[in-house]
């Protein structure tokens, strides 16, 4: 009796060990090979990852960043952005993340850059959203990742789509809040967009009368889906008897901090990918207490700069308002109709640091 139970015991744990060493062969085919043990959530989440973007590659023949440029450029690249200040770079040409900052993620920005554009398709003044049918703007906007692609060849930018999902107004609403609530229609017209073209969705809301945290609980659905992320428009969050638009608003780091938590925790409960939190700003002054912002395990933290105009002003700016005062990362905005002149992709990367993200209005 004891020898036939024997006997079963283990012919069960040799089936069993069959059927696991199956089914990680099967999941061991859908990983790339050599890379560092890890655990089995975060291999699930890496799989899952890799499948929701798709960076466009650069060119076969593109050169390292680095001999882009020639030795006389790179001793001039810091002059124009210093404004007359401190010509020294903080890091070295192209690196991204600012000085002595990390990133605990698996996020995109810690290999890739998102080349954005931005607006909504509701309306022609406020991006290129609004200026192209869906599918002739995503060829443009995979035009213009192509050529960072081709110029930062080890940081292949991903085609990204930042779409205004709630929209400031200078009239109160039903609700008071001076906000467009989102439209469903349009965000998920453009959720499948993305989806259809490996491409990342960036929900932007712009605030008025409503705090950071109602806002980001309007997208709360679509930031469940894993190529779905989140940007802040900062200058439109006005108080009582304030309009958008007319008054230039401001928002605490210390509520921007707490929608980054509040997506951290939204990764982790549903199992996501590791998200990004873009912050936009233009001026000093209205995102405050800059210090209260902190990227966490799961979430990335660019601080974007949004001023338009005069090119050597615009990189001037760039440095007192992101390099200055930094949290993460660094991005950018160009303005396509109101920059003179209109920086060129290999510009924008001679900035200190390098932008994490380069958004087209």
């Amino acid at each position: 009796m004891y020898r036939k139970i024997t006997t079963i015991c283990l012919l069960a744990s040799l089936l069993l060990l069959g059927a696991c060493s199956e089914k990680a062969s099967t999941t061991d085919k859908r990983i790339v090979h050599n890379q560092p043990k890890m655990d089995q959530v975060s291999r699930e989440k890496a799989i899952y990852f890799k499948e929701t973007f798709a960076a466009v590659q650069p060119k076969k023949d593109a050169a390292k960043l680095q001999t882009n440029y020639s030795a006389q450029e790179k001793k001039e690249i810091p002059r124009a952005e210093a404004h007359g200040g401190e010509v020294k770079r903080s890091v070295p040409l192209g690196q991204t993340l600012l000085k002595d900052k990390t990133d605990q993620t698996n996020g995109p920005l810690k290999k890739n850059r998102l080349v954005a554009f931005y607006g909504t398709p509701l309306s022609e003044n406020m991006g290129i959203l609004g200026a192209y049918p869906p599918k002739e703007m995503m060829a443009k906007l995979k035009e213009h990742a192509q050529a960072y692609s081709d110029l930062d060849p080890e940081r292949p930018a991903i085609p990204t789509i930042e779409l205004i999902a709630t929209v400031a107004q200078r009239s109160p609403g039903p609700d008071g809040l001076y906000v467009t609530p989102p439209n469903d229609k349009v965000i998920k017209e453009y959720v499948k967009l993305a989806k259809e073209n490996h491409a990342l969705l960036l929900l932007d809301v712009q605030l008025g009368r409503a705090s950071v945290m109602q806002a980001v609980k309007e997208v709360e659905e679509y930031l469940k889906l894993p190529y779905v992320h989140l940007a802040i428009d900062t200058e439109y969050s006005v108080g009582k008897g304030q309009v958008p638009g007319v008054d230039l608003g401001h928002v605490e780091g210390a509520d921007i901090q707490e929608a980054v938590e509040y997506v951290d925790q939204l990764v982790t409960a549903n199992n996501l990918p590791d998200k990004v939190v873009l912050v936009h700003q233009f001026g000093n002054g209205i995102v405050r207490n800059k210090e209260k912002i902190h990227p966490t395990n799961h979430v990335e933290v660019p601080l974007n700069y949004d001023g338009f105009g005069d090119a050597n002003i615009k990189m001037s700016a760039y440095g007192k308002l992101v390099r200055q005062q930094p949290i993460q990362y660094g991005g950018f905005k160009l303005f396509t109709k109101n920059d003179k002149p209109l920086l060129t992709p290999k510009q924008v990367l001679q900035l200190d640091p390098a932008p994490a993200i380069v958004n087209y209005q």
